[in-house]
């Protein structure tokens, strides 16, 4: 299983530039069977534009998990902990290898009423890009369940 996480293009873009590390979060994926990270780039974009692995999920108190990980968050101080306002826990994922799409894919051509995450939701599927950067869609499982998404259905080309 996969997930796609919603993120500010200006942290998507630190990713993509391999100077963001660490992806932080409020509440984390329940499943443990996670393989890949899908980075929807939130608006103005609007686009899943890359994906990552992860290497490992961190959490502690979100003081500890900014001591530990500020020097590679690209978020300043100030906003993280507006983030984590009120949170007595916070997770950090720390991003493994990075594949960054040719071109990016549009959330709205291949899943029916599309509405973008508000922080994930499990994403039961793989994208290829070929050499010429066209897009291969497969399940990753081979019965798609949208359980743990609601309202979400996906296209029949798939």
């Amino acid at each position: 299983m996969n997930v796609l996480l919603s993120v500010k293009p200006e942290y998507a873009e630190k990713i993509l530039e391999g100077k963001k590390k660490y992806e932080f979060r409020r509440i984390i994926f329940k499943r443990n069977d996670i393989q890949k990270v899908y980075i929807y780039s939130s608006s103005p974009i609007s686009k899943i534009i890359a994906s990552f692995e992860i290497e490992q999920i961190l959490k502690d108190s979100p003081e500890k998990i900014w001591k530990l990980c500020q020097k590679y968050g690209y978020i300043s101080k100030k906003d993280f902990f507006a983030y984590f306002k009120n949170s007595d826990s916070a997770y950090a994922i720390k991003i493994g290898n990075v594949d960054s799409f040719q071109e990016p894919i549009d959330p709205y051509d291949i899943i029916e009423d599309f509405k973008p995450p508000q922080s994930f939701y499990y994403f039961p599927f793989d994208f290829h890009q070929n050499q010429w950067g066209a897009v291969d869609t497969e399940l990753v499982k081979p019965s798609l369940s949208t359980e743990s998404m609601p309202g979400i259905s996906f296209m029949g080309h798939l």
